[in-house]
């Protein structure tokens, strides 16, 4: 997890992205961020249907996160049937085992771990695995009280696309809004851990009970948050 400054660089990034025009990212074959490929699509539940679901928020959290360092603490967590979220920006996580897109020479604030591991006991791929970040437990809010763990199922929504992933990393006390290089490049925000991500926008939907084993089966992960998802949805 980055913490992450409101420099004049991160500021100007951000406004570039909002009014660049509707690009599509994914992993380039080059070893270079940011090719623009239009992602396949995860499932069939809408986007737009997860989150009339959700509806208000009736906070599960006992106070309010930050989405960055030095930003004033305005996000709660919710409590929905089944699952908790949050609405909050993304930025890009890059930690885990090195490859040639998330490495010590991409991302200045690269740590080779994460919270959590694989089966075999590597740390997880930022850049080939869709997870997402929470925050570490606190007097604020902890997880593990809500049936949430590593390799806990989470869809991602951002504009009109939903994203499957699970938890795999954990992050400061204080702030919320992250997930790997993998999850924003699916969803079409830049995953440069260099300024990348997008302010806001993103929700973040995490099932309850509902955790992954082995963590990095993503196929698994899609089978799972698709049909928890429609549980959500009332289709099942």
């Amino acid at each position: 997890m980055r913490v992450q400054s409101l420099t004049l660089a991160a500021a100007g990034a951000a406004a570039l992205l909002a009014s660049a025009p509707a690009v599509l990212f994914t992993t380039p074959t080059t070893g270079r961020p940011g090719s623009p490929v239009v992602p396949a699509r995860e499932g069939s539940v809408r986007a737009a249907d997860l989150l009339a679901k959700l509806g208000g928020c009736v906070a599960v959290s006992n106070g309010r996160y930050r989405s960055d360092d030095g930003t004033r603490a305005e996000i709660p967590v919710c409590g929905a049937q089944d699952a908790v979220f949050w609405k909050a920006d993304m930025d890009i996580d890059c930690d885990g085992r090195p490859g040639p897109l998330c490495n010590s020479r991409t991302d200045p604030l690269f740590s080779e771990s994460t919270a959590f591991q694989q089966s075999d006991g590597r740390y997880l791929s930022a850049e080939t695995l869709p997870y997402i970040v929470v925050p570490a437990p606190s007097d604020v809010w902890n997880y593990r009280d809500h049936g949430i763990g590593p390799g806990s199922v989470a869809a991602v929504i951002y504009r009109d696309r939903v994203q499957y992933a699970v938890v795999g990393d954990t992050g400061p006390q204080d702030i919320i809004g992250e997930a790997s290089y993998a999850v924003a490049a699916a969803l079409g925000i830049r995953p440069d851990p260099r300024g990348g991500g997008t302010p806001s926008g993103v929700t973040y939907i995490v099932f309850k009970n509902s955790r992954m084993s082995p963590i990095e089966d993503h196929a698994a992960a899609v089978a799972a948050g698709e049909r928890l998802a429609r549980k959500l949805v009332g289709e099942e």
